[in-house]
């Protein structure tokens, strides 16, 4: 099995929510399923987790960075591409703060129009919650260890 290196992105606003990118698949390997995913991507040829970080929040947000933090977590988990190509997923976690929920589709790809149906900004609350379908599975414990109050201040702000 191939090892698809990823770089994902928490990317948390001012109300400390997450924003997660619903993915909806028509008329893939994948078709028929939906899920809550962090932005981020596969690293291109040669490039760092950090500089793939850096480029996919460019590209599926319109955010530009000089830097992030961390990786604050990794992940290791076999999955099956919209291609239908069973990979290992290994994904590095970084944390972005934005000052506001701006967000822009400029620079999608025809892939990311088919499949990213929405942006959505959820609290820890909302995450604990949902009966959606949400990766990492982990997200809730992974952003209280990687971000301080994370937990805290999206409860009590609701």
């Amino acid at each position: 099995m191939r090892e698809r290196k990823a770089a994902r992105l928490l990317v948390i606003n001012p109300a400390l929510e997450v924003l997660l990118f619903k993915f909806c698949h028509h008329d893939d390997a994948l078709a028929g399923t939906s899920h809550w995913a962090t932005p981020g991507g596969g690293l291109e040829e040669g490039e760092t987790f950090h500089a793939a970080a850096i480029r996919e929040l460019r590209e599926e947000t319109g955010i530009h960075v000089n830097e992030v933090a961390g990786p604050v977590a990794e992940r290791r988990v076999s999955l099956l591409l919209p291609s239908g190509e069973p990979v290992l997923a290994v994904e590095q976690y970084f944390v972005v703060h934005v000052p506001d929920n701006g967000l822009c589709r400029s620079e999608w790809t025809e892939h990311e129009k088919k499949v990213m149906a929405e942006p959505r900004w959820w609290s820890a609350r909302e995450l604990r919650n949902t009966q959606e379908t949400v990766w990492p599975e982990n997200l809730v414990q992974m952003l209280a260890e990687a971000s301080s109050g994370f937990e805290n201040r999206s409860v009590t702000s609701i």
